[in-house]
């Protein structure tokens, strides 16, 4: 797969899909093959930070001890303070969980936000995880800047099921933004698998309610 190839089926996909009233997102569909996730060197788990957004704000929500959660009011979109974990019973810890695409957590008090919100954020795999950079010291942090970052990062995951969908961007993005973040995915992707490319079963471009489109 070429970068070429991905414009051609983008432009094919703008050609073909039917016009809807809202937004569509791109769709990127991996299929994968001859992968054993009982072993764990053979699972996907990956935070990749992409070239471009994908025209979706990032909802970032920061569970943090007084050291920093004056700068965390500023800079996320939600910021919540150890004092404060025990107004979050099971309704609202589960609600918290859907609403936000990544938690940051300072590392110190990471017991804490484990035995708060573990249960409810482990589900949906959206535990702090120091691989994306969400869980930070107590001090010595720009806290922007992994916002920043944050806006551009996507978790590839496939643990379970050899099928991985991400979206990549809306159908009124610039193609050739879409096409950065899909070769970017793909070439990070191929590099991770064991059988690099001859894990890759096909890949599929689609809106999000339209015909998937074969790359």
């Amino acid at each position: 797969m070429d970068k070429e190839s991905v414009l051609e089926a983008l432009e094919k996909l703008k050609i073909s899909a039917e016009k809807r009233e809202f937004k569509q997102s791109v769709d990127l569909i991996i299929a994968l093959k001859d992968l054993d996730f009982k072993k764990p060197e053979q699972q996907v788990e990956m935070f990749l930070s992409l070239p471009h957004t994908t025209g979706k704000k990032t909802k970032v929500c920061a569970l943090v001890g007084p050291e920093l959660i004056d700068e965390a009011k500023k800079v996320f979109d939600l910021a919540i303070t150890q004092d404060d974990f025990s107004k979050y019973d099971k309704r609202k810890a589960r609600k918290l969980a859907g609403q936000y695409d990544f938690f940051i957590a300072q590392a110190n008090i990471m017991t804490k936000v484990a035995a708060t919100f573990g249960r409810y954020l482990g589900v949906r795999g959206k535990m702090p995880n120091p691989k994306a950079g969400c869980v930070v010291p107590p001090k010595g942090v720009n806290l922007s800047v992994l916002y920043d970052k944050l806006q551009k990062t996507m978790k590839v995951s496939a643990k379970k099921v050899p099928l991985i969908q991400l979206r990549v961007g809306t159908e009124e993005m610039s193609q050739e933004h879409i096409a950065d973040n899909i070769m970017f995915i793909y070439d990070q992707l191929i590099h991770h698998l064991p059988g690099e490319r001859h894990n890759i079963k096909a890949i599929f471009l689609k809106y999000t309610m339209s015909k998937p489109i074969k790359l």
